[in-house]
């Protein structure tokens, strides 16, 4: 693999595995849907003198790679299960309070469906432009829009604690956002 090729991609790696890591919580399972996803792009290396946007191009064959494991792990019936035991006495920190919003907001984002989930994720998290989610989506800039606002507007309504959020159903994903 040429230096530059190899350049591109590693400056990728870590929103990569943030990203991964947020859509299926385990670090180890990210950590096999990056290395799938490094494996599949380097083996497509003839096709990278077309690609105008590396960056989308990688998140695109992310996108392949969750959806092809979640197929996977419908199959097999292996999900893993939401742990939900916080409890905020009356003298919380700041910081317990900021782990107590994180850990709804995760709990709100695993209530999205996917394929909003997805762009939330990746717009609100990875920084990404709509014409970049797009293309590594393989959609319209318009569905992105709407997908996102879809996605934030039930984020809001799930966090904006006047009521409780309902019971999770089954089966769970959950994922794991890292307070900065």
């Amino acid at each position: 693999m040429n230096t530059t090729l190899e350049r591109s991609i590693r400056q990728y790696i870590t929103g990569l595995r943030r990203y991964a890591r947020t859509l299926v919580g385990r670090a180890d399972d990210a950590d096999e849907l990056v290395q799938e996803c490094l494996v599949r792009a380097i083996a497509g290396t003839r096709l990278w003198t077309r690609i105008r946007d590396p960056r989308a191009y990688l998140f695109a064959i992310m996108h392949n790679v969750y959806v092809d494991w979640l197929a996977v792990r419908r199959r097999q019936k292996s999900y893993i299960e939401l742990q939900l035991a916080v409890h905020v006495g009356q003298s919380c920190t700041e910081a317990q309070m900021v782990a107590v919003e994180t850990k709804d907001l995760e709990r709100a984002l695993s209530y999205l469906p996917h394929e909003q989930r997805e762009v939330v994720l990746m717009v609100g998290l990875e920084g990404m432009s709509y014409q970049q989610t797009a293309e590594a989506l393989d959609i319209p800039v318009g569905t992105v829009m709407s997908r996102l606002s879809r996605g934030r507007a039930t984020l809001r309504h799930l966090t904006d604690g006047k009521k409780r959020m309902p019971a999770l159903p089954t089966p769970v994903r959950h994922s794991y956002l890292r307070v900065v």
